[in-house]
């Protein structure tokens, strides 16, 4: 038997040490990512080189993106009604002032500069991708918000969501690029609108379809090595839970810990149902499912890729499990629609994949590449390994779901670091609110 020395070290319980080991790796990697990038500055062939501005794809005219209607989940989200002087609502709009920006205001009362934060820190992101696209011209506002009924009903206008816009020397040609630049500059929709305009709006700042990431509802269940099922909500660190390998083939996979986890607020989930055979899996627009990867002209879960739940359709095919002991079988997705739940969990699991409610998804959410995001978790694997190996098993797995409700810190992290690195279309409309638990 051992006995425990008394040190002068505070010791630390199960959830602290693999925090703190996943940090460790986690600064290794960032180090390693600048030492590489660092020594890119270096000289000799293929150092040092200046980086080439990225190459921006102007928008066709009528052209929107996403390629959704506008007030969508997957867009700027539904109307929330009409914003007036006298409204309650009204100290939500704030006043741009801008210098770098020119308002018509033909009105002349101020109102094309008052808008919600949302949208002005879109517009000011924006005004400075102008003038360094084209030195000398500025960003110009047409139509703000509208208290004067001039919009179609329900328009964005009347809430302060929305910016009609073109450049301050009204060059047309320019206005495809400018579309472009407004999707990078975060714009939830972007519309090519008219010769004249482009059309821009936000989420709310408040609403259900602000309200993003990629989860399950807290009653989606998972099958357990040992034959049980089990709500999401209640995973614990170290249940084996059914998931599949790059192959498809099923097997069982540590569950590791939520990366987000939100016992309260309601959300908008897609609901995606199949006939044959029935299945019903309930996850978040930006969540990644895995749907046949209908190119190769293969019909296994071999042929498997990775897409966001929004732009799953029907006739698409996901893949099902039978039973315990029975592969994964494709099935031709027959119906989708939305519904609202009050809890959304996001597991990861040691394989990266997991079988919800039969339905095989990653654990990943908001970049489309399964791949990508798998890798970038290496140092959460690591940490739990490592957690594993120091500690004993009841020690390691004890504390890894008391953390509080909200975005785990590394996951946070990940996506500062997408926003950074990473192009506005390489990453789902909806994001992820960035509050670290």
């Amino acid at each position: 038997t051992h006995t425990h020395r008394q040190t002068g070290f505070k010791s630390l319980d199960s959830g602290d040490e693999m925090l703190l080991l996943s940090r460790f790796v986690l600064l290794g990697f960032l180090c390693a990512a600048l030492v590489s990038s660092g020594m890119a500055c270096g000289p000799g062939r293929g150092y040092g080189r200046r980086k080439h501005p990225k190459k921006l794809t102007p928008l066709a005219y009528k052209q929107f993106i996403p390629n959704v209607a506008e007030k969508t989940l997957g867009a700027s989200g539904r109307y929330e009604g009409k914003i007036t002087r006298n409204s309650e609502r009204f100290k939500e709009l704030t006043p741009n002032y801008n210098p770098d920006i020119i308002f018509k205001d033909e009105e002349n009362t101020g109102a094309d500069r008052l808008m919600t934060q949302r949208c002005k820190d879109k517009l000011n992101s924006l005004a400075i991708s102008v003038m360094n696209q084209w030195p000398g011209v500025k960003l110009r506002v047409t139509e703000g918000w509208d208290e004067d009924g001039h919009h179609f009903e329900e328009s964005l206008h009347y809430e302060g969501r929305a910016v009609d816009i073109t450049t301050s020397d009204r060059d047309k040609s320019k206005y495809g690029t400018l579309s472009r630049l407004a999707v990078e500059a975060g714009f939830d929709w972007v519309y090519y609108e008219s010769k004249a305009h482009i059309h821009c709006s936000v989420k709310a700042e408040n609403s259900v379809a602000a309200k993003s990431g990629g989860c399950f509802p807290g009653s989606a269940s998972v099958a357990l090595e040992d034959g049980s099922r089990r709500p999401v909500r209640d995973l614990r660190p170290g249940d084996r839970v059914l998931a599949a390998d790059e192959q498809g083939h099923l097997l069982y996979s540590d569950f590791i810990m939520f990366v987000d986890k939100d016992t309260d607020t309601r959300r908008q989930f897609y609901v995606i149902e199949t006939a044959e055979p029935r299945s019903r899996v309930t996850l978040t627009a930006a969540h990644l499912l895995f749907v046949a990867d209908n190119s190769t002209g293969q019909e296994g879960p071999h042929a498997l890729s990775a897409a966001f739940a929004s732009s799953v359709r029907p006739g698409h095919r996901v893949f099902v499990s039978g039973g315990r002991d029975e592969p994964l079988r494709a099935a031709t997705v027959e119906r989708i629609y939305v519904e609202e739940h009050d809890s959304s969990f996001a597991p990861v699991t040691a394989q990266g994949t997991i079988v919800v409610d039969r339905v095989l998804a990653s654990c990943y959410a908001v970049v489309e590449d399964h791949r990508w995001a798998h890798w970038a978790f290496a140092p959460v694997r690591l940490g739990y390994g490592l957690s594993r190996l120091l500690l004993h098993r009841d020690e390691a797995t004890a504390n890894g779901t008391a953390a509080r409700d909200g975005v785990h810190w590394y996951s946070s992290a990940l996506y500062k670091i997408g926003t950074w690195v990473l192009s506005r279309s390489s990453m789902h409309p909806l994001g992820m609110p960035v509050v670290s638990s």
